[in-house]
């Protein structure tokens, strides 16, 4: 069923993944600009479209929690992404250690200059501490999300259960029928800790890499990144699985190779 809150959401989804297309083509432009200029100017310039680019997640994420606070479920079934997307989710989205994965896959497949090649041991080795502390935050997020799980066949909703099944006095039904919803909106409020736990993983790690590459290792690194989004969404919209398949691996490639996506 289409909830208000999926109807409004998937609006605004739409429209943020074009200004993030829009974004990218402008990170592309300043990343073959930088040669072009010099000192100051072009480190700005670089800095300001990283801020462009992550202000930008951090927009998505303050209308997802606002809109999640009213109808959390809708964000556990989501309607604005297609099977595809949805396959390659961990908690209603992407796992933030897969954001290590593609910056080794960047760097070692990159063009030299336009790439992660370039970044240092001391870089590599901040970057690892980062993800052993993420991996502990997301092995939190998963245990949480197992203890809400359980909160669902645990004693007192089974009791629950028992009572409904039992009451026939239309009082005892009204009373039962309160508790029931007392318990739910327990579970959803627990619900909606673990999708804003799993959320600030994320946003923390973003940053976290963020603070730790250069400008342009910045601009390269948000381009890759908002790439495969966009073309993950454009593969789970094609028609027919075989066709879905060659678009990935042809694709994909190509995106590993130079970061242009072939459409």
């Amino acid at each position: 069923m289409k909830t208000k809150v999926k109807e409004r959401f998937s609006e605004f989804f739409e429209k943020w993944m074009c200004q993030l297309d829009e974004y990218l083509q402008h990170l592309r432009r300043a990343s073959e600009d930088y040669r072009a200029k010099t000192g100051c100017e072009r480190e700005q310039e670089l800095q300001a479209s990283v801020s462009k680019v992550t202000q930008h997640y951090k927009d998505y994420y303050t209308i997802k929690w606002a809109l999640a606070h009213k109808d959390v479920l809708a964000f556990f079934c989501p309607i604005w992404i297609s099977p595809l997307e949805n396959v390659y989710s961990w908690v209603i989205r992407w796992k933030p250690s897969a954001v290590f994965k593609l910056g080794n896959s960047i760097r070692t497949n990159g063009v030299p200059s336009l790439s992660l090649v370039e970044l240092t041991q001391e870089h590599m080795r901040k970057i690892e501490t980062l993800k052993v502390k993420r991996r502990l935050e997301e092995e939190k997020v998963e245990r949480e999300m197992e203890r809400q799980q359980d909160v669902v066949v645990d004693r007192k909703m089974a009791e629950l259960v028992r009572l409904v099944v039992r009451v026939k006095n239309g009082e005892e039904v009204r009373q039962v029928e309160r508790l029931v919803q007392v318990a739910l909106k327990g579970v959803m409020a627990g619900l909606e800790k673990v999708m804003k736990a799993v959320d600030c993983v994320r946003l923390k790690t973003l940053k976290g890499v963020l603070d730790v590459l250069s400008p342009l290792h910045c601009v390269v690194f948000l381009a890759r990144i908002g790439i495969l989004r966009i073309l993950l969404r454009q593969w789970g919209k094609k028609k027919g699985t075989t066709a879905v398949v060659v678009a990935v691996a042809v694709s994909g490639l190509q995106y590993l190779r130079d970061g242009k996506p072939k459409r």
